[in-house]
């Protein structure tokens, strides 16, 4: 009985702690933006796994944002949705992103998370990069994006160089993410613009209910600029 009852304490103090320390505008963001993606997505005939996928991401990065384990556990549902939907739509570049890479890191940003929590804001602490560090990793991502593009091309992917930058931008975002570097939230941003783009072109050229993925990335952007300042300001602090 003994080690049942100190699982159910340790789940408990768990959900205590990612409960904790939220601000009335984050509740309400994260509410509103669920709450949009829901109603609009039942109303214009989106799947079921497509509704789950966008809302388990939403949730994902907006606990990210706040420095919360528990984004990490909503990632890993939400990249396993979003791979299937990807395949559908032919973007292999999102499929391998997400199946391959997305995935299996979110069992490991919560093991450093997890190393590195304020034990005062039970949130994960923040910190900036030089300019030469984020300067590095900028030309980093324009090397890889030209060099995946033209596999993605070779395989008939749709998009294959917005795809590809996508993808490689995400891979190095996600780093930085585990890392808690603020920085990360920039590259979020511009990822988001350019696979709204994709998702755009998707849901009115292709035969594919998207509806919620493109709105779950309309999320997301409007998310990262809101988080890149409460990051910034944080990791000054």
């Amino acid at each position: 009985m003994l080690p049942i009852m100190q699982m159910e304490n340790k789940i408990l103090s768990f959900i205590k702690d990612e409960l904790s320390g939220w601000k009335r505008w984050e509740i309400l963001w994260l509410s509103i933006a669920c709450l949009t993606i829901v109603v609009l997505s039942l109303y214009m005939g989106d799947t079921t796994i497509g509704i789950l996928s966008a809302t388990t991401g939403v949730i994902c990065v907006v606990c990210v944002g706040k420095g919360k384990l528990s984004a990490y556990l909503f990632g890993a549902i939400n990249a396993a949705l979003y791979a299937y939907i990807a395949y559908s739509a032919k973007y292999y570049g999102e499929v391998m992103l997400n199946a391959l890479y997305y995935f299996p890191m979110q069992f490991y940003g919560y093991y450093v998370w997890s190393k590195n929590m304020n034990k005062e804001t039970k949130e994960v602490n923040k910190r900036n990069m030089t300019r030469k560090q984020f300067g590095m990793i900028l030309i980093a991502i324009a090397i890889a994006t030209f060099l995946y593009g033209f596999i993605l091309k070779r395989l008939g992917g749709s998009l294959p160089f917005f795809d590809s930058f996508s993808t490689v931008a995400s891979v190095i975002a996600m780093i930085l993410a585990v890392k808690m570097f603020a920085e990360q939230w920039l590259l979020w941003i511009v990822v988001d613009i350019v696979t709204i783009m994709m998702w755009g072109f998707a849901y009115f050229t292709q035969e594919t209910e998207s509806v919620a993925t493109l709105l779950m990335w309309c999320v997301y952007l409007l998310n990262a600029i809101f988080m890149y300042v409460k990051w910034q300001k944080e990791a000054n602090e």
